[in-house]
Formats: structure tokens, sequence, C-alpha cells
């Protein structure tokens, strides 16, 4: 689409997920878009996140299914073993490439980049100090503040970059540290576990809550406690690290009940902070919420009209995808096309090994709602199971660590929820997310043919199993 001096013009304070990607479709609606970040494009999940830690992940993939490699019959001279130098070298190479492919489509679309650090000075103006020294000053018709989120700072855990690392430095090792203890064992930490554990490096976590993955649902990550159990990871629930001790080239760690942890790095994964603050919110008159992140509607348009906010920076869930849907969603409330943002479904991936897919409620929080809405929950609901080690593509692949399950409403049969833990789980997740979005039942996706042999054959055999009906599922006994 052409534009001219009539175009409006938008004005967006970051370029990670959400704010590269909402630059791309304004300029595709043909305003006139200027960008402004102070670090790399592609934010934190391009640079220090998504990306790299998949990267990295892929070696180690490779790594498990070598050691593998006389089972099925390939001959392989010597031990396995890893350079995390050249590692770390590929992982820089991809996401070069990657943020080079950004550039591209910004030039290719017209928009400007400005490198350096921007603040808000009122609704409608941009104040950015750029990184060559000097200052420029955008106005704008409409503003996206897509700032994301930064590592915490945390007293008993004073990141200094060497001993006490953040998940940036976490990427860019390049010696395997003997012992890795790591603080938190949600998505980042288990991630992080899987791959130093696969890498021979002597890992603990360690999680306040009772259960590790304590967001996801509690059968999934009973299943990820098994298998980092299995790569050789301590895994310490339901306590804190209560002292730390810092000495030449280790940490010490000193837990509730007195264990201590030595280790040489300490990761720290506890979670991320809003980046509102320094920005000029304020001199906008924009409302925080009581966690500091950005209030936004449904519109993800803020109190002050015409300013819009994306990301992490929202509060809502917290991943790119998101970002990226929540980018497109504001640009076509500036550009006119009124949208509003629907999380009731959304896939996510956790990229442990093996990976983890889900889309909808967890089994706890289906039975909650059910309990809600005045029905029993142990009747409200059905679920549907099935193991990969009943697939053929996963016996002939060796992938036979895993299994679907389904979560349905008893009577309607809509499906509630779906995860997945296994080989290509956070790819095989859309189908699920598909049906749900277009409102398909559990019977409607048993029916659907599936091609054979694949691992999406065990979508359709829990799909089926939760009426009791899969074909390659022994028979289970009544009472």
């Amino acid at each position: 689409m052409n534009k001219s001096s009539n175009s409006p013009r938008i004005a967006i304070l970051g370029a990670g997920p959400g704010g590269y990607v909402a630059a791309i479709r304004a300029a595709q609606l043909g305003a006139r878009v200027t960008v402004v970040e102070n670090q790399a494009l592609g934010g934190v999940c391009l640079n220090w996140g998504c990306i790299p830690s998949k990267a990295l992940l892929a070696v180690v993939e490779l790594g498990d299914k070598a050691k593998k490699a006389a089972e099925f019959g390939l001959r392989l001279d010597g031990p396995i073993g890893y350079d995390l130098a050249r590692m770390v070298g590929r992982k820089n190479k991809v996401v070069e490439g990657l943020v080079k492919g950004i550039a591209t489509l910004f030039k290719t679309w017209g928009i400007e980049h400005l490198d350096g650090t921007g603040e808000l000075l009122d609704a409608r103006t941009l104040r950015v100090a750029r990184r060559d020294g000097t200052e420029t000053r955008v106005q704008a018709d409409a503003l996206i503040v897509a700032t994301g989120s930064s590592w915490p700072n945390l007293p008993l855990f004073p990141i200094d970059g060497q001993q006490i690392i953040t998940s940036k430095e976490a990427l860019d090792l390049t010696e395997i540290p003997a012992r890795l203890l790591i603080i938190g064992a949600g998505v980042e930490g288990c991630e992080f576990a899987s791959l130093y554990s696969g890498l021979g490096t002597q890992v603990t976590m360690v999680e306040l809550l009772p259960r590790i993955l304590p967001l996801e649902d509690e059968e999934i990550a009973a299943f990820m406690d098994r298998e980092l159990k299995k790569r050789g990871v301590t895994v310490q629930t339901g306590t804190t690290v209560e002292k730390l001790e810092r000495q030449i080239g280790t940490v010490t760690a000193t837990l509730k009940d007195g264990t201590a942890v030595v280790a040489d790095k300490l990761l720290v994964s506890v979670g991320r902070g809003f980046n509102s603050k320094g920005i000029g919110l304020e001199k906008a008159g924009i409302r925080l919420g009581p966690r500091e992140e950005i209030t936004v509607n449904e519109r993800l348009e803020t109190n002050v009209p015409g300013i819009y906010a994306i990301g992490d920076v929202v509060g809502k869930a917290m991943l790119a995808h998101v970002a990226s849907a929540q980018g497109k969603v504001a640009v076509a409330n500036i550009m006119g096309h009124p949208r509003e943002i629907n999380y009731d479904v959304v896939p996510a991936g956790i990229f442990t090994l093996p990976e983890i897919g889900r889309v909808g409620l967890t089994e706890q929080q289906a039975r909650e709602r059910s309990a809600k809405l005045g029905r029993k929950p142990e009747t409200a609901i059905k679920i549907g199971r099935f193991r990969y080690m009943g697939l053929g593509k996963a016996q002939g692949a060796g992938d036979t660590t895993g299994m679907f399950k389904i979560i349905a409403e008893a009577g309607t049969g809509s499906i509630l929820g779906v995860h997945i833990v296994g080989a290509h789980a956070a790819d095989l997740i859309h189908e699920a997310a598909l049906a749900m979005q277009l409102g398909a039942t559990a019977a409607a996706v048993a029916e659907m043919i599936h091609a054979h042999p694949t691992l999406s054959e065990g979508i359709m055999e829990a799909a089926e199993d939760v009426d009791g009906m899969a074909i390659h599922l022994a028979r289970k006994r009544q009472g």
C-alpha cells in the first residue's frame, strides 16, 4: 500500500516480537512507522531467549539420538562429546541471520528504525537518545509501547554475570560448568536443566512451590519431573535458599532444611519484571496495574486514547507469539479495523527434553470450572490419554517417551484443554488449538482421518479415548 503525508504515523517503543511485528503490520496497512529500540532487533526472545536456547537444545537432542546410534544400527566412532564454544558460535550465527532478516523486512516496508532509548514526553511525542549521541523527537498519531520485561534483581542473588547469572549469560557460556544450581523450576528453569544436564553438568533445581512447572497440568509436570531425574537432575521442591555464600570459583547455597548445595554457577530463573519504569509513562498519564504492568483493554489500548501497549509489559500471557498477536490487534485498531484480543486459545511450547505442548485448561482448572458451574467435578469432565509408545511412528523413530492428554466436557464433548509431552509436542499442539478455536468436539477430532504413520495419530487416539474407544489401547477393566 502506498504511503503519503496523510498516512497516519505510528511510533513503536521496542522491537521485540511484539514491536517488530506491529511495525510490519502497520506498514502493510499503509502507516508511516518509526521503531525505537536500544538493543537488538527481535528483543529478548530472538537474541537472549527463545531462539538461542532452542539452537543449543537442538544439539543436545541430536547428541541424545547419537548416543543411541548403535541400537539403530548406525556406526559412530568414539564417544559423543560437546564443544560448547562451537555450539554457541553456531547459535550466534542463527541469531545474527534472523536479526538481519528483520532489518531487511524493515527496509522493504519503509520502516524507520532509530537505534536509541525512547521516552514519552506526552501522549504523542517520543524523545529518542540515539546511540550516536544525538537526540531526536518523534511526533506520532498513535504510540505503541512494547518494552517487554527484564531479569529480576533479587537481594539474595546479586547477579554478577560470572558466578550468579541469568539466562542471558547461560546462553553464552563457552565452557560446560561441572555443577549448576538453578533457582526456580518453571519453564525457563526446566529448559536449562534439560540443556545442561544433557551436556554433562550436575544440575540441581530449587523451587519454592511443591512441584516443578507449577502452572502446567499436574500430570504432565509429574511426567517431566521423572524425565529430568532420569537425566540426573536433582529436584528440590517446596524449599528455599536461606543463605548464599560465594567463594572463589564456587557458590554455596544453604536450603531451608540445612542442605548445602555447591555449584560453579547459579542461574536465577524466578520470573521477570515489567519494563514500565523510566520511559515517561507518567508524563503521558498512562495507568499501571498493581504489579507495575501497563493496563490495557481488549483492544490493547491504555487509559490514554491513542496509546497502546503490547507484549510482556502488559502482564497477560508472557509469550512471544502472544506479543505478536497483540501487535497485530493494536495496529488493526489504530488503523480503523476494530479487533479484540482473545486469550482463550493460546497454544504454548516448553522446550524441555522431551518437549511439552499445551493449550486450554489444565485438569485442575477444568475441575474447578465445573465446580463453579455447579457440576460435580468428578463427573463433569472426561479425559482421554494415549502414550507415544503405542504409535508406530514413535517406535520407528525411537521417540517412545511421552503422552497425549485431552480434557473434554462430559455430555457436549467440548475440548477444554490438551496437553502433550514428547517429541515434537510444541508442533503437534496446534491441531488441538485449531480444533478448540473452531469449536470442534473430541469426537470430531477422533473422526478426522489422520495420516499413518505419524505422531499426530496420538491426538486422534487420545480423542477416541475420551469415550473409551481408542483402537490401540487395551480394554479397560470394569469395576
